[in-house]
């Protein structure tokens, strides 16, 4: 078994079958014990200081684990993909490149998921026993995600530790299914929390350490991950593999994702969203969108590098949070 590593989320199911080990880069640079070196490390080889820090991230992981293969979205995730594909692969990494579709086309969509099995050279049947083994993981991280919105027994980061775990499954899903069994058995038992406003986070995982955990302990409660609930798949649980990854938001229009949005504000009834936007991504221009069409409020939050929490920003989400409260009150429902 070898280790793959990716760049985000992909068809991880063809991976497995093929019975390799996928690892995602961005969760290991983010858990890594000096993550700041890794930066320093990327900007020592060449990358500019206004580069994406996951970018810089992923690279100087890669490197550092010793990843032979690498998956990379070419289309559909951040634009300066492309670029780190170039300066690993001058270094000996192989690239194995996925992309996404824009407007959702099936049939593009199944031609690339066609080439990728053809590269692990594994069949339609075994990806698709591959995905209903996959299905009770999926299943519980659903309940887990219920455990968090209905009961209050998850809190907002462990919520999203564990959707976005399942871009990988932490390179054994066996291994993963168990932890996530005995974490389950624990939550269960635990006492319902409620705050009196209930938060989402919206966009990508936010490289700022500690944030989910400093906003609850504000008063605040998270009960929505848009994207880490994207990566568990759970959305479309119920259907094929293509239609699945159509399902999955994140790599297409931001449209559907304010329509998720939406859906998911009136669902788990939410008072207002953080959204999470990372310094020179382009995904920065989509808070215009966003922010037109969520129909609660929206506090937009930038991070650059693997810091804790400034005081700039912790006094952005206090203000956010008082107005908040007032306007709860004011509305008669706090």
């Amino acid at each position: 078994m070898s280790s793959i590593g990716l760049t985000t989320t992909v068809p991880v199911e063809v991976i497995l079958a093929a019975g390799e080990r996928p690892v995602d880069l961005n969760n290991v640079f983010i858990s890594h014990s000096d993550p700041y070196a890794l930066i320093r490390r990327a900007e020592q080889d060449g990358y500019p200081r206004n580069v994406c820090g996951w970018i810089k991230g992923i690279y100087a992981v890669a490197l550092e684990t010793g990843v032979e293969k690498l998956v990379a979205v070419t289309q559909g995730d951040c634009s300066q993909t492309h670029a780190m594909m170039e300066t690993l692969q001058a270094q000996g990494v192989k690239i194995i490149p996925f992309a996404y579709t824009y407007d959702r086309d099936r049939d593009l969509l199944e031609k690339q998921i066609e080439r990728f099995r053809a590269h692990f050279g594994v069949s339609a049947e075994q990806v698709e026993a591959t995905r209903e083994a996959l299905r009770p993981m999926r299943e519980k991280v659903a309940e887990l995600d219920r455990l968090t919105w209905q009961e209050g027994k998850v809190t907002g980061a462990e919520n999203h530790n564990w959707q976005v775990a399942c871009s990988d499954f932490e390179g054994s899903p066996a291994a993963f299914g168990g932890r996530l069994a005995a974490f389950l058995e624990q939550a269960r038992a635990r006492a319902v929390q409620t705050a009196e406003i209930r938060l989402g986070f919206l966009g990508v995982p936010p490289i700022i350490r500690g944030l989910h955990d400093f906003i609850e302990s504000r008063g605040a409660q998270i009960v929505f991950n848009e994207v880490p609930r994207q990566f568990s798949m759970v959305p479309g649980l119920d259907a094929d593999l293509v239609t699945q990854y159509q399902r999955y938001t994140y790599p297409y229009e931001v449209f559907a994702r304010v329509a998720d949005a939406n859906e998911q504000a009136a669902l788990r009834k939410l008072d207002g969203f953080i959204h999470y936007t990372q310094a020179f991504c382009f995904r920065q221009i989509e808070d215009v969108l966003i922010k037109r069409g969520v129909r609660v409020p929206v506090l937009t939050v930038e991070g650059q590098d693997p810091a804790e929490v400034d005081a700039r920003t912790a006094l952005r989400i206090e203000a956010f949070l008082e107005m908040l409260e007032r306007r709860g009150t004011e509305r008669g429902t706090k």
